[in-house]
């Protein structure tokens, strides 16, 4: 395998991208594709690095030529609006550290950690809906709907929507996937407006009776503020929409089908859940569900010997950094009782998930709860696994799992 046969579009790329990873950071740790336009960077020291210098490798939108975004935003205004906007995510100090700061109090850990009891009866309600024996779908039947009941409640949504903040949060990623490639945008702009719609009412309706939840927050110390237009407003929901859901399953997605990939960390797992804080960072670390993102150089810039022009477009393997045999040894191995100090699937530096407290919480609470000595969990034969196609997210469409009573199990009256 050759550094050239790097292509993260590839659907061979993202069936398994991590041999490519290991050619990449071993024979060209920064590589140029010409054909993208991208400058790829692979190495641990070198993807933290990066992270902790945003004065030269800026958040701005990197990922598509303006000539392209003006083109696509002629067939779909409304999601190329959106996506240009790009609140929080792409925006650099000191707007970013303002926008920031409108959130921030919602995120805390000790606000995430007064969540626990709902987020626990929530997976209680969806497990205990799961066939005691037989086949179900880990995504469709609890890692999805999971984390979008929980965003949806924090951010005040109605029950009746979740479904459609679920297409929402789809098309919002399929959005970026799409300019990438330089694909069909049409299908995509009607979701883009609905979505649009709504939160502008949701907004509108705050204003007139006040609730406690994220649209509010965003309201009185954004909007009111002066620090937020009500068009920032709306992108900065659909942000915390997709970065609420999308993360959670497929850290569930991923980390599951690693752990039953492993039959002996399975089984050491559910001898010894305490080990399960721990099970989840290797989870996140060993299949990152963010495997990349993006940054733009304001100048001329040396990286690993390589010379990178300013405004150039460098895209952070975060997945290959989480696999590099220089920061973790062994990498390739899946291991509950890794020192995983230092893994960066939540990114690293200014720009670090703001909602990483409430994604390892809530897969913490659905481990515990799946994985019980009655429970016998295997992956169900016959399946093939799909990815979700996207060059920077890492995630299942479906995993099928096999369930039966463990040997000795009693099922409870």
């Amino acid at each position: 395998m050759h550094a050239s046969d790097y292509n993260p579009l590839m659907s061979a790329v993202q069936a398994d991208p991590y041999p490519y990873y290991a050619t990449l950071r071993e024979n060209a740790p920064v590589y140029f594709n010409e054909q993208l336009g991208w400058y790829i960077v692979s190495r641990y020291e070198d993807v933290v690095a990066i992270t902790k210098n945003p004065a030269v490798f800026s958040s701005a939108r990197a990922i598509v030529r303006p000539e392209q975004l003006d083109a696509a935003e002629r067939v779909a205004p409304t999601a190329v609006r959106s996506f240009r906007r790009g609140v929080l995510i792409s925006e650099d100090p000191p707007t970013h550290t303002k926008t920031r700061n409108l959130v921030t109090r919602a995120f805390t850990p000790k606000r995430i950690a007064e969540m626990e009891p709902r987020i626990r009866q929530l997976a209680r309600e969806l497990i205990s809906q799961l066939p005691r024996s037989g086949e179900f779908d880990l995504i469709k039947d609890l890692a999805e709907p999971l984390p979008m009941i929980v965003i949806a409640e924090m951010l005040g949504v109605e029950p009746e929507r979740r479904h459609e903040f679920k297409l929402w949060s789809d098309d919002a990623i399929a959005t970026s996937y799409a300019l990438a490639k330089g694909a069909e945008l049409s299908g995509i702009e009607g979701s883009a407006r609905e979505m649009a719609d709504y939160m502008a009412r949701a907004l509108e309706a705050r204003r007139q009776q006040p609730r406690e939840d994220l649209i509010q927050a965003l309201l009185d110390n954004g909007v009111r503020e002066g620090l937020l237009s009500v068009d920032d407003a709306v992108a900065f929901c659909r942000l915390l929409l997709v970065a609420g859901n999308e993360t959670t399953t497929n850290l569930l997605g991923n980390g599951m089908r690693a752990l039953l990939s492993h039959p002996d960390q399975l089984e050491r797992l559910t001898r010894e859940p305490s080990l399960i804080p721990n099970a989840v960072e290797e989870m996140l670390r060993y299949d990152s569900a963010a495997q990349a993102l993006f940054r733009k150089t304001t100048q001329e810039v040396e990286v690993s010997g390589t010379r990178i022009p300013a405004g150039a477009s460098v895209l952070l393997l975060f997945g290959s950094a989480n696999r590099d045999p220089r920061k973790f040894q062994d990498p390739d191995r899946f291991d509950v009782t890794r020192n995983v100090v230092g893994q960066v699937a939540f990114g690293h530096g200014i720009h670090f998930c703001l909602g990483a407290p409430l994604a390892r919480l809530e897969a913490k609470v659905a481990l515990e709860e799946l994985l019980t000595p009655d429970r016998k969990l295997s992956l169900a034969p016959g399946q093939h696994l799909e990815q979700v196609p996207h060059f920077a997210l890492r995630g299942l469409k479906s995993l099928r799992l096999r369930t039966e009573p463990a040997p000795g199990a009693h099922a409870s009256a």
